[in-house]
């Protein structure tokens, strides 16, 4: 069966030969990686044995000094600290109370296009993704100000609702466009959970978020497409949410939030889950044995009737020694589980 079958086949809750895995390091830590077990950069996904292939569709910006950057939208980003591949953001270009003089961006065809075209020719059996990041609420708060969008929430929500169209329309213009070429479905990030609990009440998420979110998955779900969705944290009042709107896999389960027994019982027969590898509590501490025995008993609760892609939460932090790296391949790659 090959890889990209694979991943479908268990994204449709299908038995499969072998239990699907992807795992991605930032850049810090994929130079430690690559040295460690003498491979070039280029060579990681291959020699890691990822199954899944995510194509960026946001695009474009420019550096504005050393360690700064300016993206698509105008957010300016600080990357000269310890987060070197989003940073920090260091001007929100709607930070003020707005005058209406904000110009919403419209999608780079040519550089996803270009992007497209480097996935798709490139021959790997892997099942592509149509990448969108800080898809709608990240988009919101990197341009005003996550202070001053919860407060628009309860006391300005015409302000809300008018930087939240803004970003509805462009993102529903990039999956237009990513829709012309022959990809599996859509990866689209945004974050919603604290280690405990939502940013916000439920109420408001649902208030505002979800029907923007719904018209999203709706256009995906209409060409037959597979949706994976990131958002960190605990978002276990909305996870019903996400079943109602289309959802099919609900990337990343960080095993420090979420008793996995539970969450697969309970929502295992609607939602395929992605991830459950701590890059928080495990990775960073253990041994490599221990980190095997670790993925071993983590595939043995989730991966039952299908319904899992196995994988650290998040892209793997500098802090990760690289024989735990090396250890989640090993037991991947000789399916030693």
């Amino acid at each position: 069966m090959t890889n990209r079958r694979t991943v479908l086949d268990a994204i449709a809750h299908r038995e499969t030969d072998r239990v699907p895995h992807n795992v991605e390091l930032t850049s810090d830590e994929l130079t430690k990686v690559c040295a460690s077990v003498g491979i070039g950069k280029g060579e990681f996904f291959a020699w890691a044995g990822n199954m899944v292939e995510k194509v960026p569709c946001n695009s474009g910006g420019e550096a504005v000094s050393p360690g700064l950057f300016r993206d698509e939208f105008g957010v300016v980003w600080d990357r000269g600290g310890a987060d070197k591949d989003i940073g920090v953001v260091t001007e929100y270009p709607m930070g003020e109370a707005s005058d209406g003089g904000y110009a919403f961006p419209e999608p780079r065809v040519g550089a996803i296009k270009a992007a497209m075209a480097e996935c798709l020719d490139g021959g790997r059996d892997t099942v592509r993704l149509a990448k969108i990041s800080f898809s709608y609420f990240e988009r919101a708060w990197s341009l005003r100000g996550m202070e001053r969008l919860l407060i628009d929430f309860l006391s300005d929500p015409g302000e809300a609702r008018r930087i939240l169209d803004g970003i509805l329309a462009f993102n529903l213009a990039l999956i237009d466009e990513a829709l012309r070429h022959d990809v599996d479905g859509f990866y689209i990030g945004d974050d919603y959970g604290q280690q405990k609990g939502l940013i916000m009440g439920p109420d408001i998420w649902r208030e505002f978020l979800r029907p923007g979110l719904r018209e999203m998955f709706s256009k995906i779900k209409s060409k037959g497409k597979v949706i994976a969705f990131h958002s960190c944290g605990d978002n276990r009042e909305i996870l019903g949410d996400f079943v109602d709107i289309g959802l099919d896999v609900y990337q990343t389960v960080q095993p420090e939030i979420y008793d996995l027994p539970s969450l697969k019982r309970d929502f295992g027969a609607d939602l395929s889950f992605w991830g459950c590898i701590s890059t928080q509590r495990l990775m960073p501490f253990a041994s490599p044995a221990e980190m095997k025995d670790e993925v071993r008993r983590v595939i043995g609760i989730m991966a039952k009737g299908g319904g899992f892609i196995v994988s650290p939460t998040h892209q793997v932090p500098a802090d990760v020694p690289p024989e735990n790296v090396v250890a989640f391949v090993e037991v991947m790659r000789d399916r030693d589980y």
